[in-house]
């Protein structure tokens, strides 16, 4: 097998057989960081640098792993110089998925073949510059030689959504809202009561009691869904939907909008409140309700300081519980909310999958996230969930994507991995060969699309 073969991945020729089936489906990703500004403007890419790793902290830790300097990542340093640092280094990445990942954009949607390196990389660049002047290469042209039906971004309360609004008139159903309100929840956050005050000018009004942050919450919820969204999306670190009454919740809110300090029993009071009741919105909408949790953020101090958030320095914890905070949630909202579970933990997926199975057919696992987001990540997970929950019940492949080019690449790597799965399943005599094709064909694209309610 040669690198990035048709057998990449396919392990067998039953495997390859359920890949031909679904390598050409449409893509629909319904979680992804997508600019939707850059693909309203369909401005073509400057350079390979702009459009492989400008954006991609999963590029830079593996930089950073190489000895890489941060000037060379993040710093103001000229893009080509980034670039070959990048180059110089890229064999050594070799066995993560960022390795494949961009091998596989550049193979697939510029036609460059030969593997990054320190000797080749001047070539590459250049020969990527050029490409990128041809008006097949601008981000419509390329989201539609990936067969990109229709992506959901990830969007703020605050926001006016004029981009996917202008976009929605010329491109109609590229290009989704969700709706993301982890500021408004993260009341530990130092720069929560600023926040609030960015939500306060967005609509209109003072904040005297939680109610009135529920009401804007509830105006932004109404325009996201005029404007198409079809989901929320809660990034936390520990689930928590306790039954909060709504007096101690605004207690909680005066004391933190007024400045003073929270205990820890107080702010998962408030997080509690405020998660039931977004949730409660969802479900009036029929929205699919995506949770994400598990990651401890930012536990490099150095790289936070200097950089910020989403800079590289999230982990996983295996010790945070699913179980005991997030069941009352799920309880009251039982088969009334559509629910989507991913964990970064690859420990939490055997919990996850029995919450799922417990809960019967709205609440579902999503796609391998993250750091699980790989060939051996992905297979351990759909082994698991094919044995313990339904693997027809996968909630479907999302890119979590921040670059355009990656979409195309992190469906075909889930494809892949899937025929493979479904096609070890068939060797070992556990299920026929049709019965495979009809899964692998459903959770590739019709299982996205009647989820999420896309019309497609």
């Amino acid at each position: 097998m040669a690198f990035l073969d048709d057998n990449y991945l396919l392990s067998t020729d039953k495997a390859l057989a359920l890949f031909q089936q679904v390598r050409e489906l449409p893509i629909v990703d319904p979680h992804t960081h997508a600019d939707v500004g850059q693909i309203l403007a369909d401005q073509p890419f400057t350079d390979l640098w702009q459009a492989e790793a400008a954006t991609d902290h999963y590029v830079w830790e593996m930089l950073r792993k190489r000895g890489v300097p941060e000037e060379l990542i993040t710093g103001d340093a000229d893009c080509r110089d980034k670039w070959l640092a990048m180059a110089e280094v890229f064999p050594w990445l070799a066995g993560s998925p960022t390795y494949e990942w961009i091998h596989l954009d550049l193979k697939r949607q510029l036609g460059i073949e030969e593997p990054i390196n320190a000797d080749n990389g001047a070539a590459i660049w250049e020969k990527a510059r050029t490409l990128f002047q041809h008006p097949d290469m601008r981000p419509r042209a390329l989201l539609k030689k990936m067969k990109v039906q229709t992506l959901c971004s990830t969007d703020d309360p605050a926001d006016t959504l004029e981009d996917h609004r202008q976009l929605a008139r010329q491109c109609p159903g590229l290009v989704r809202p969700t709706f993301r309100p982890d500021k408004a929840m993260n009341i530990f956050n130092p720069d929560w009561r600023s926040y609030i005050t960015r939500l306060e000018r967005r609509f209109n009004g003072k904040f005297k009691r939680i109610q009135d942050l529920l009401d804007a919450l509830r105006q932004a919820h109404d325009w996201f869904a005029e404007n198409g969204c079809v989901a929320s999306d809660h990034g936390v670190e520990t689930p928590y939907g306790y039954h909060v009454e709504q007096t101690d919740a605004d207690e909680v809110f005066r004391k933190a909008y007024n400045g003073r300090e929270l205990e820890p029993e107080e702010m998962i009071a408030f997080m509690s409140y405020l998660l039931n009741q977004l949730a409660a919105m969802d479900a009036e909408k029929d929205w699919v309700f995506q949770i994400h949790a598990g990651v401890v953020r930012d536990v490099r101090d150095s790289l936070f300081n200097r950089l910020g958030p989403d800079s590289g320095g999230d982990v996983s914890n295996h010790m945070i519980d699913y179980v005991e905070p997030l069941t009352p949630l799920l309880n009251r909202f039982d088969d009334r909310l559509k629910v989507v579970i991913y964990c970064i933990e690859p420990g939490h997926q055997a919990t996850v999958a029995a919450l799922c199975r417990a809960f019967g057919g709205k609440v579902n696992i999503g796609s391998a996230w993250w750091l699980n987001d790989s060939p051996v990540g992905m297979k351990r997970q759909l082994e698991y969930i094919g044995s313990v929950d339904l693997l027809a019940n996968l909630a479907g492949m999302v890119s979590d994507s921040r670059k355009l080019l990656s979409y195309g690449s992190r469906h075909e790597m889930f494809r892949r991995t899937l025929c493979d799965v479904l096609g070890a399943m068939v060797d070992r005599g556990q299920m026929p060969q049709e019965v495979a094709a009809e899964i692998a064909v459903y959770l590739c694209h019709q299982r996205p699309s009647e989820l999420f309610a896309l019309g497609l």
